[in-house]
């Protein structure tokens, strides 16, 4: 008896931008465009208070800016895009020898909201190549649910608000799944 599985549907990649220097957004948005395809979504440019993590790297007035991409991708091809991405930073250095941006990879399904990182801890599952992927956020009934581990960022209704829109793309795109 051969067991046939079916594979994990498509996703919407997403990438967050972090920086102070508002130039980087639409610099890195029109590369990650050339390399995943053109966006069907952008959040505004939103101040980035959060946390005080990033501050010694990429200095004060740090902002966020999420892009959505509309061509889905298979979900496990995220390592290699995070990958990329750490590449694509590597290139925008600041005078402190630090990012100037950083880049956050991740995708959406209907269900859920994964993010990747190179940094383990208790609730991320290792993905290969120095990469871990965690589940942030949960779609149950008509809206996102918090996780213990949620990032501050992620619990606000700005975010909650482009990634329930984002959803609905994805919905649109998947046939209502």
């Amino acid at each position: 008896m051969q067991i046939v599985l079916a594979g994990p549907h498509q996703v919407k990649l997403f990438a967050g931008m972090l920086s102070p220097d508002l130039s980087l957004f639409e610099r890195l948005s029109e590369m990650l465009q050339d390399i995943y395809g053109p966006a069907d979504l952008e959040s505004p440019v939103w101040p980035w208070e959060h946390t005080k993590y990033y501050s010694e790297e990429m200095g004060t007035g740090l902002k966020r800016k999420f892009i959505f991409f509309r061509e889905l991708i298979n979900p496990w091809t995220i390592s290699e895009i995070k990958l990329r991405t750490i590449e694509l930073e590597k290139q925008f250095m600041n005078e402190k020898g630090g990012r100037g941006i950083n880049l956050d990879p991740g995708y959406l399904d209907s269900a859920k909201i994964v993010l990747v990182s190179t940094k383990d801890f208790s609730h991320r599952i290792y993905l290969g190549s120095g990469i871990y992927a965690e589940v942030t956020l949960i779609y149950s009934g008509k809206n996102y649910m918090m996780l213990p581990y949620t990032y501050p960022d992620f619990r606000t209704e700005e975010y909650l608000d482009i990634f329930r829109r984002a959803r609905e793309i994805y919905k649109s795109c998947r046939g209502g799944v």
